[in-house]
């Protein structure tokens, strides 16, 4: 269950200050950037995302939820309930794959396209960091 909370949180990493490898060039950030849908073996799983967007302003979305996120050199941060929550993240290709964190087993997930934009009703949650 707190998957899907995490996975909540991943889409509100969306309304995050800009994290500094997003701001860069990086290729690693470049490639999370999109939208992801969970393969057919993890379509049904109660926690994990089905649709993740994960755009550079360091929003990502899934479901009704919009979550800051930072990407380190083989993980991602989803700021959760004002606390980050850190995951291992690979990224083959078009397959994504997340583990660690509050998953029971990992997720994969497949790129089905480009992100959509952040609704502009909808903030970037705050940087637990930064937050007072």
């Amino acid at each position: 269950m707190r998957l899907a909370v995490s996975f909540a949180v991943l889409a509100s990493l969306g309304i995050w200050a800009v994290p500094a490898l997003a701001q860069s060039t990086s290729t690693a950030g470049a490639e999370l950037f999109g939208t992801w849908r969970a393969d057919l073996k993890d379509e049904k799983r109660t926690d994990a995302p089905r649709l993740v967007i994960v755009r550079e302003d360091s929003s990502a979305s899934y479901g009704e939820e919009t979550v800051r996120w930072r990407l380190k050199p083989d993980s991602i941060m989803l700021a959760l309930g004002g606390e980050w929550v850190t995951y291992h993240l690979r990224i083959k290709g078009d397959k994504l794959t997340l583990s660690a964190g509050d998953l029971a087993k990992p997720v994969t997930l497949t790129r089905a396209g480009a992100a959509t934009p952040r609704p502009p009703n909808v903030a970037v949650p705050p940087d637990p960091d930064t937050e007072q």
